[in-house]
C-alpha cells in the first residue's frame, strides 16, 4: 500500500520495559520485522527517540539547562541508532545512520539529497539527533524527516493499539478512535505526540498511522494496508 515510510520509534521500547539502556532481543525482534518490511519493496525511513537513556525534558534533568540536557538527549538517540543499525545489518540488509549533529567517526551527516540517494538505493535509512536543533521532541523530528524524504506515511509505533480518548492503561472506559483528524487532536487535547508534530503534519497533509508494536508483525500489517491501529489525517481540503 504504501512504497516509502518514515517509521518513529521510541527509545523506551528498545528498552522493553526495563526503564533504561538496550534490550539487545527486542532490538534484533524489531530489526527482524523491519527487515521484513524492506524485503516487502517498501523503502524505510526511521527516527528513533533516546528515551531509554536521557530524556531533555525528563526528572534526570531537573535544575539542568534546557539546552544542554537535550543536546544529551539528542545523543541517546545516537546511541539507539547505532544500535538498531547494527542489528538490521545483521539481518543482511544494509543500513545507513544519518545524523543532524556531526559526528563522522560514528555517523553521516544529514544531507536531504543524502538520505534520498541512499532510499533510492534501496538503504534503510535511520534518522539521529533529532533535527539537530533544542527545544524540539523526536516526534518532531520525525514528522519533518517523513516530508523531508516525501514518506507516503508517518507510522508511530507505540506501546498501545492506537489512539484512544483517554489512556487505555488507566482508564478503563477509554474507547479508541479508528480514524482521527489532527484538528481533533489538538481540541481534545490528546497526548499521541506533541503539538508542534502535530501542527506540522496537519499543515502538510501527512498522514499517521499510529499502531502497537507488541504484536510481531504490525509493522508490515500497517504498511499492507491492514486495518490496525489509528489513522490520523489532515482535515484540510
Amino acid at each position: 500500500m504504501y512504497k516509502r515510510v518514515l517509521l518513529k520509534l521510541s527509545g523506551e521500547a528498545l528498552a522493553a520495559g526495563r526503564g533504561f539502556g538496550i534490550d539487545a532481543v527486542f532490538v534484533h525482534r524489531i530489526a527482524e520485522e523491519i527487515a521484513e518490511l524492506h524485503a516487502s519493496g517498501c523503502q524505510v525511513g526511521i527516527v528513533v527517540g533516546g528515551g531509554n537513556f536521557f530524556r531533555g525534558v525528563a526528572e534526570q534533568a531537573i535544575h539542568m539547562d534546557r539546552v544542554a540536557a537535550d543536546h544529551m538527549g539528542m545523543l541517546s538517540t545516537v546511541i539507539n541508532a547505532i544500535a538498531l543499525q547494527d542489528a538490521i545489518e545483521k539481518q543482511g540488509v544494509q543500513c545507513r545512520v544519518l545524523s543532524a549533529i556531526a559526528m563522522h567517526q560514528v555517523a553521516e551527516p544529514y544531507i536531504r539529497r543524502r538520505a534520498l540517494r541512499h532510499l533510492e538505493k534501496n538503504r534503510i535509512v535511520i534518522f539521529g539527533a533529532g533535527t539537530g536543533n533544542p527545544y524540539f521532541s523526536t516526534d518532531t523530528a520525525a514528522a519533518l524527516r517523513a516530508m523531508e524524504i516525501k514518506a507516503d506515511v508517518l507510522l508511530k509505533a507505540t506501546s498501545v493499539d492506537g489512539i484512544y480518548t483517554a489512556d487505555p492503561k488507566k482508564d478503563p472506559d477509554a474507547t479508541k478512535f479508528d480514524r482521527i483528524t489532527y484538528m481533533d487532536i489538538i481540541q481534545r487535547g490528546l497526548r499521541v505526540m506533541d503539538t508542534a508534530a502535530v501542527s506540522l503534519c496537519h499543515d502538510n497533509n501527512m498522514p499517521m498511522l499510529v499502531f502497537s508494536m507488541r504484536e510481531r508483525g504490525n509493522i508490515l500489517r500497517a504498511v499492507q494496508g491492514e486495518e490496525i491501529g489509528s489513522l490520523v489525517i489532515s482535515d484540510k481540503a
